[in-house]
């Protein structure tokens, strides 16, 4: 099985950090308005999921007890579809919208073409 989103080690030390303040969390991929393409961070269920989103998976981190939903818009996903994203953490502060602004860091997604051997398992050729 392939995975469509993953994480660093300094993510997930932030998303064990950020779960013990806020409870269970999700990230939303933002389509660009608020903080560029930066992906959101919310407790989970407070951003309302609908028809127009898909879920890209669910991130596992070590010390959670639920895995982290992600997701993003079905417009926005047409053109990540063949992106392997990576959830990281930057200094420097992000949107106000999201759970790790006070923190003075922000998530980041670094991404990468999948390989043809991941785009066939995906059924993307």
């Amino acid at each position: 099985m392939v995975d469509r989103v993953s994480y660093t080690e300094e993510a997930a030390e932030l998303l064990r950090r950020l779960t013990e303040i806020h409870g269970p969390l999700m990230f939303h991929q933002s389509g660009g308005c608020c903080d560029g393409s930066s992906p959101m961070c919310y407790p989970d269920g407070e951003f309302k999921t609908g028809n127009a989103d898909i879920q890209l998976g669910d991130l596992a981190v070590a010390g959670l007890a639920r895995p982290i939903s992600f997701w993003m818009s079905k417009n926005q996903y047409e053109y990540w579809k063949h992106t392997h994203l990576t959830v990281d953490v930057v200094k420097g502060r992000g949107s106000g919208f999201s759970v790790e602004a006070p923190e003075g860091v922000r998530f980041l997604i670094r991404s990468r073409l999948f390989s043809d051997q991941e785009s066939e398992a995906l059924g993307l050729l």
